[in-house]
């Protein structure tokens, strides 16, 4: 190679280079902001992290310190103090249904808050559903109950056995004995019903006259 030609690429050489280092002078801080924005991010979701431990912690915490007070109207006056939204506020109002006996208006307002709040999980408002007409009882209208029942009763959802139970129970409230038999009976041969709920099928149908199914196909 001739020196002319050496010298032609040691100079076109230069020029890259030249060209390299004026991109990483006038774009280089883009990269830099991309790296920070890599290390800013991590730290925010430890510390992200690390504040929504402490605000569980913190809520478990003021949970036992209000149900380990004396009456009911401490415990409720307890509850109701303690600062919870989204899923803790939700779990905090189920928490403030658990005893109706004490008031039972505000059992049921704090289920319906439940109920009527789209951005929770449905396991929280099926549940709260399930919980509100088992503390209504025959103050709400039968229909009312089986509409509400009905609708957590359906495929896939997380209650649906329990609400299939609540079903039954309305036959039987309704007089309609072998339907409601049929219904338990059916329960009892389901596959997702708990073993309690089986039982407590079972004794029901032996109660209004039935057989239950494993008797059957002795």
């Amino acid at each position: 190679m001739s020196n002319p030609d050496s010298f032609i690429e040691e100079v076109t050489e230069e020029v890259r280079r030249d060209r390299l280092f004026g991109l990483f002078r006038k774009y280089g801080w883009i990269g830099v902001l991309l790296v920070l924005g890599i290390v800013g991010g991590a730290a925010w979701n430890e510390w992200s992290k690390s504040r929504a431990e402490a605000r569980a912690e913190a809520f478990g915490d003021a949970l036992i310190d209000a149900l380990d007070l004396g009456s009911p109207e401490e415990r409720r006056a307890a509850l109701a103090a303690i600062p919870a939204d989204g899923q803790q506020g939700a779990i905090l109002n189920l928490i403030l249904a658990s005893d109706p006996k004490a008031d039972q208006p505000a059992t049921l307002a704090a289920l319906d808050a439940i109920i009527a709040d789209a951005s929770l999980p449905v396991s929280y408002r099926d549940l709260a559903t399930l919980r509100r007409v088992l503390v209504a009882g025959a103050g709400m209208e039968l229909a009312d109950r089986r509409s509400a029942l009905q609708a957590i009763a359906a495929p896939g959802r997380p209650y649906r056995t329990l609400a299939e139970e609540q079903l039954a129970y309305l036959l039987i409230e309704e007089g309609q004995t072998e339907a409601a038999i049929t219904a338990l009976q059916a329960l009892m041969q389901d596959q997702e019903a708990s073993g309690a709920l089986k039982a407590r099928a079972g004794q029901v149908v032996t109660a209004l006259g039935g057989t239950p199914p494993e008797a059957s196909s002795g």
